[in-house]
């Protein structure tokens, strides 16, 4: 079927319908079929082969969002080398670790992202004749390649300290795509919209499988709320890809929503972070013909864990599901028994080859039968659906007794005016740490601080009840669109001192 990662598209039954439309340019989008597009991979998989890269090596890519970036990302592959997205929000320094670290032979970059790097390694600007150059026209055969085989690094946790690379093997990725056809054959009718930034999973892997599956995808350069809001309506989407913090930024304009037809937009899937009852119901509202799902999954094992399987549906409080097929999972409690809430432990068809050059990290988080430890707190209920508690690492002591924010944020967005809360720590002498909370309230709702206060205490053990409560318009979005919880761990702090 496919040879690789790189090796998705179907030419003979789609090549004349639209693939892609590249939002770069607002007011003039440009079209690209899936034939044009499939000409444009193979002439750079052959421009990389003639470069002097060879089969096995790590080609990096820096840029915003446009159609370089998958022609470039889905021609390496093809051409057997390894891609690896760089997240171009990071510090120069980061950057140039990251080039280094995956001993990258090549860069791919758009203008603005090659001018800031000081590597020494050969760039290709999108921008320029040397990309045009680059190019190498005609026919070429997908290089064949081991499924066990690294495809692509992902670097994750680059914010602080040293990032690491995540190996991910063409087999193993090839199953998150091919997951997605167990239940249709093609997506033909869909059009997509993606908004989320190409160097994070979520976004690449909803570009993937609908190129697989013949739909067409409206690619946006970086996330704008009106901008968002106007391409679904321009560009008739029925398929709206992103993560609970863009969508409750779209939420928010409800002048926008009521100008164009919500009404055509079919799915709508929120991905790589939990979201709010709340928000599905305001969503559901602004989104009228839609059905919403939410779901989890990680760099490390794959973007897809949880789901409605069976033919059960997702139960209206935050639960993610049941596992999918071919994927297994364990809670495990702090004496490493198996229990109905602890960490998640994932063993997928996905899960990383390890992190690169961290052979000591890499066993911390990939046991020798292939278990990966994600680090994230779960419960399951009597009905063995799943649900996200926090983060191992975000938890806090409060007087003797542990916090994870995401407990508390649960209860604050049980509110009826809470569209999204977040909770962070804050020092204190005398009780270790305590919460703060960061709330956006639903639109033309009102609430007070004290208010917020006296609903967790009456709907949690007090000490997990906020300190502080202060009040957003919107939560800040860190690079991959998920909430920044350092900037407001940082903003919080400054207010405490």
């Amino acid at each position: 079927m496919w040879k690789n990662l790189g090796d998705l598209i179907d030419t003979a039954r789609w090549g004349d319908a639209v693939a892609l439309v590249d939002c770069r340019l607002t007011d003039a989008p440009m079209r690209y079929t899936y034939a044009q597009l499939d000409h444009r991979i193979r002439a750079c998989a052959r421009g990389l082969l003639r470069s002097g890269v060879k089969t096995g090596e790590s080609v990096a890519i820096l840029s915003s969002n446009r159609l370089e970036f998958l022609v470039a990302y889905l021609a390496i592959m093809q051409a057997g080398m390894v891609a690896v997205p760089v997240n171009y929000k990071l510090a120069r320094e980061t950057i140039d670790f990251i080039l280094e670290d995956c001993n990258a032979k090549l860069i791919f970059a758009d203008e603005e992202r090659a001018q800031l790097l000081d590597s020494p390694v050969h760039t290709i600007s999108f921008d320029d004749q040397r990309w045009r150059d680059f190019q190498d026209p005609g026919a070429f055969d997908p290089t064949p390649v081991d499924p066990s085989l690294c495809a692509m690094i992902l670097y994750t946790s680059g914010s602080t300290g040293r990032p690491k690379g995540v190996k991910l093997s063409h087999g193993g990725q090839l199953w998150t795509v091919k997951a997605r056809f167990r239940a249709r054959d093609s997506y033909e009718n869909e059009c997509f919209i993606v908004a989320a930034p190409l160097f994070h999973m979520n976004a690449l892997t909803n570009c993937k499988f609908a190129l697989a599956g013949g739909a067409r995808v409206v690619l946006m350069p970086q996330f704008e709320a009106l901008k968002f809001i106007d391409a679904i309506d321009r560009h008739g989407v029925t398929w709206i890809t992103s993560v609970p913090t863009m969508m409750a930024l779209v939420v928010r304009e409800q002048g926008a929503l009521a100008r164009i037809d919500t009404g055509r937009v079919r799915f709508i899937r929120l991905g790589s972070a939990p979201a709010t009852g709340q928000l599905y119901e305001a969503i559901a509202k602004a989104f009228p013909s839609a059905t919403l799902a939410g779901g989890y999954g990680t760099t490390e094992a794959g973007p897809i864990v949880f789901g409605p399987t069976q033919g059960r549906a997702l139960p209206g409080d935050g639960g993610l599901g049941w596992p999918l097929p071919d994927v297994e999972v364990r809670l495990v409690d702090r004496a490493g028994n198996d229990a109905d809430e602890g960490e998640l432990w994932m063993r997928t068809p996905a899960n990383l080859m390890g992190y690169l050059n961290l052979p000591e990290q890499t066993a911390r988080v990939l046991t020798a039968d292939g278990w990966y430890i994600s680090g994230d707190v779960f419960r399951r209920d009597a009905q063995g659906c799943y649900y996200f508690v926090g983060r191992a690492d975000d938890m806090f002591n409060c007087g003797g007794e542990n916090i994870y924010p995401g407990e508390v944020e649960h209860v604050i967005e049980k509110m009826p005016e809470v569209l999204q809360a977040c909770v962070v720590p804050v020092a204190d002498e005398i009780k270790g740490h305590k919460p703060i909370a960061f709330v956006v309230l639903r639109h033309g709702m009102h609430a007070d601080e004290n208010a917020v206060k006296q609903f967790v205490l009456a709907n949690a053990p007090a000490y997990q009840h906020p300190r502080r409560v202060l009040f957003m318009d919107s939560l800040p979005l860190a690079a991959t669109n998920k909430v920044d919880r350092r900037a407001l761990t940082l903003r919080a702090a400054a207010l405490a001192s």
